[in-house]
């Protein structure tokens, strides 16, 4: 009997904002690495999630989404969308079934078609919609482009996510295992603590702290304790935005802390001391030897 082969390769996940990219990035690799807001633009940085059985290795690139930038900042994140379809295996498009097809659908399916590679469409939260419904929704994306496949999915149940495994299994080519067997993402750990406390700071202050926020973890080390001890400076445009997220005798900032620690723990396995400060950084998204500083650096993507 022929021995099975293993596959591996590069999947890029691209969409306008908010449509659900970083669940399904998250439910691809069983845990929660990537931030996930209700807010558009959410994800800064390509994240790297790592899916591996024992015939293939799947590596997603989740991206920003696409739209127009506004700042430094956005420039950035939209070069870093850009740069993630250079060299990969295939294209997952991902939209929105409860939202009509809109330009920033189109701009995102024309990128996608540009790559010459396998593009699939994934037509997500099909959960908020009925199954009468999904037929003309799926018709009006054949008339946009001609997708090698499509996959009505609900990233948040997991609808379809299996079937939609085993055909980006059928695309790719007999390859190693670029990452061991058990690594879910390729961020070190510093990264992901700072992404899950800004997530819980965009989760709690909603409208009040748009995306001028960053996140700096400074320390992360075991103290006598036995407990790691993290130091991380929360970074805001204005002094406004710093009584905001301290609060009124501080509530706020300690909701932040405790919401942030519990992920924290979960993805180290370890008790985690966490100390939060916040500093004022005027118009540090337009400035970009501050997005250096912060960890925004072409170079890395």
């Amino acid at each position: 009997m022929k021995e099975q082969t293993f596959k591996s390769g590069f999947i890029a996940i691209i969409g306008r904002p908010n449509v659900g990219k970083s669940t399904l990035l998250n439910r691809f690799v069983g845990q929660k690495i990537a931030i996930m807001s209700d807010k558009a633009q959410t994800t800064r940085n390509r994240i790297q999630g790592v899916y591996t059985d024992e015939t293939a290795q799947i590596v997603f690139i989740d991206t920003p989404g696409i739209h127009k930038p506004k700042h430094a900042l956005g420039d950035f994140m939209l070069k870093t969308t850009y740069s993630a379809l250079q060299g990969v295996d295939g294209v997952l498009v991902v939209v929105n079934a409860s939202e009509p097809i809109g330009p920033g659908d189109r701009l995102v399916i024309e990128r996608a078609a540009s790559t010459k590679v396998p593009v699939f469409l994934l037509i997500n939260k099909i959960d908020l919609v009925s199954h009468e419904d999904l037929l003309p929704i799926i018709e009006s994306y054949r008339q946009e482009y001609d997708f090698d496949e499509i996959y009505p999915i609900s990233a948040t149940e997991g609808d379809n996510v299996p079937e939609l495994l085993e055909g980006i299994k059928g695309i790719l080519q007999e390859g190693p295992k670029y990452y061991p067997a058990d690594q879910v993402m390729d961020h070190p750990e510093y990264f992901v603590v700072a992404e899950f406390i800004r997530e819980k700071i965009l989760l709690l202050t909603r409208e009040e702290i748009p995306h001028s926020v960053a996140v700096q973890v400074e320390r992360m080390q075991r103290n006598e304790d036995g407990k790691i001890e993290i130091q991380a400076t929360i970074i805001v445009e204005r002094k406004s935005q710093k009584g905001i997220i301290i609060g009124a005798q501080g509530k706020m900032i300690k909701k932040i802390g405790q919401l942030a620690r519990r992920d924290i723990e979960h993805l180290l396995d370890d008790k985690v001391y966490l100390d939060l400060w916040v500093k004022v950084q005027n118009n540090w998204r337009e400035r970009q030897s501050q997005l250096m500083d912060l960890g925004y650096r072409p170079d890395d993507y």
